[in-house]
């Protein structure tokens, strides 16, 4: 016969989110994953994983407050690292959402060399959306969407005009960019489509 008790419910998962780091393993800047991985545990996050050497960070936080706990984390890095590390922080959900976006149609997504997506913290402005968007050549294109913006790249990446740099003098925004195929790979492996 079922017990009439109610069942204790278990604890709620922890929500996973993932952080793209600016400045992590480029222009001389180098951290191992696993001294930024304690980085971040040291802050009381949980699941701390690393996903290829370029700054992605995924890990559990009850936090809601997100502004607060990018500028933390900033705050951490810079007094643990000697330099700014800015950092843009996605919910799986949103994660997932970015790997199944097409910013260009699907013919120059398949012939493009490169697809990449640039993380901004707050949505671009008209003017700064201007000076993006005319950065355009016959080799790039880009797109905005929110606060992500888009770069498809019809060459190698080292021969394009466009980079990082270019991208925040134009719209004096900071950004970190990372290849489609990396989000894609990231959200499978992590089974945040499961969380869309």
């Amino acid at each position: 016969m079922p017990s009439s008790q109610s069942r204790t419910p278990g604890p709620a998962a922890v929500p996973r989110l993932v952080a793209f780091l600016r400045a992590i393993n480029v222009g001389g800047h180098t951290v191992k994953m696993d001294a930024l991985r304690k980085l971040f545990t040291r802050l009381g996050l949980t699941d701390v994983e690393t996903f290829i050497a370029s700054g992605n960070v995924i890990f559990g936080s009850r936090s809601r407050a997100v502004p607060a706990l990018q500028r933390r984390i900033e705050g951490h890095l810079r007094d643990a690292l000697g330099y700014e590390v800015h950092t843009f922080i996605r919910t799986g959900a949103e994660v997932a959402a970015i790997a199944r976006y097409r910013p260009f149609p699907a013919p120059q997504m398949r012939t493009a060399h490169v697809v990449c997506v640039g993380f901004v913290a707050e949505p671009l402005g008209t003017a700064a959306t201007k000076a993006f968007m005319g950065l355009r050549t016959a080799n790039d294109d880009f797109h905005v969407h929110g606060t992500e913006v888009y770069w498809l790249c019809r060459t190698r990446q080292s021969k394009s005009e466009f980079s990082n740099a270019a991208f925040e003098k134009a719209t004096k925004a900071r950004a970190t960019f990372r290849g489609m195929n990396t989000i894609v790979k990231l959200t499978a492996r992590h089974g945040f489509g499961a969380e869309a």
